[in-house]
């Protein structure tokens, strides 16, 4: 099946079971084009609901920020691909060679190279000896990640029209640290509305929270769905 970015929401299904993840995609009511399955709920539940969920029609990211060597990544990778999810996240820090292992073993799976964490500033990247600002790193990584052949980047939305205006044409910017208008930042340090990280040309928002503890999470990703269009 050709990839489709749909109507660029993903869903973040932050959810410690099986029972909740199941209800809280109910609730969606099939309105995101996207889910994402995280460490919480992978570690839960493990390789079986990436499966299900794929079989069941649903587009998943699998969000485990792989950082390893290139050929534990690229092993890992490939078991990622025989399960069917179209997204899978692995760190941009790890260097190149572990990103070319991780693309090369993806299969039609796609390769999102995280840059840094929407919930780091200047100071904390400091604190673990790396090099920033944080825009001019995420610069670095995201131009890193398309040297080796990533079919994308995770970037706070703050970076996206930077990395737009340096990588080819499809290459994806995924945005977490997204937040519709009054809605609560939690831990995320570098956040935008959903129309702002389309503006600033992020072609997909990760949203969790705003849609998980919403009254009605259908009607909170319908109105995520009309700010990007």
């Amino acid at each position: 099946m050709a990839f489709s970015v749909g109507n660029r929401l993903i869903a973040a299904i932050d959810t410690p079971s099986r029972t909740d993840a199941d209800a809280f995609v109910t609730r969606l009511a099939g309105v995101p084009s996207w889910v994402k399955v995280g460490l919480e709920l992978f570690l839960a539940e493990g390789p079986a609901i990436v499966r299900d969920y794929t079989a069941r029609g649903l587009s998943v990211m699998l969000d485990l920020k792989l950082h390893d060597i290139p050929e534990t990544v690229g092993r890992a990778t490939a078991r990622v691909a025989s399960l069917g999810a179209g997204l899978l996240t692995v760190h941009a820090g790890g260097g190149r060679a572990m990103l070319e292992a991780a693309v090369k073993a993806a299969g039609a799976t796609k390769i999102l190279a995280v840059t840094v964490l929407t919930s780091m500033d200047d100071a904390d990247l400091a604190a673990v000896g790396a090099q920033g600002p944080v825009e001019d790193l995420v610069r670095r990584r995201a131009d890193l990640a398309a040297a080796a052949g990533c079919h994308g980047v995770v970037a706070s939305p703050r970076e996206a029209a930077a990395i737009r205006a340096r990588v080819p044409e499809g290459f994806l910017i995924v945005t977490p640290g997204v937040r519709p208008t009054g809605a609560d930042a939690g831990d995320q340090k570098r956040v935008t509305t959903p129309a702002q990280a389309r503006q600033a040309g992020a072609d997909m928002v990760v949203v969790g929270r705003p849609l998980r503890d919403a009254q009605d999470s259908a009607a909170a990703a319908r109105a995520i769905v009309a700010e990007l269009t």
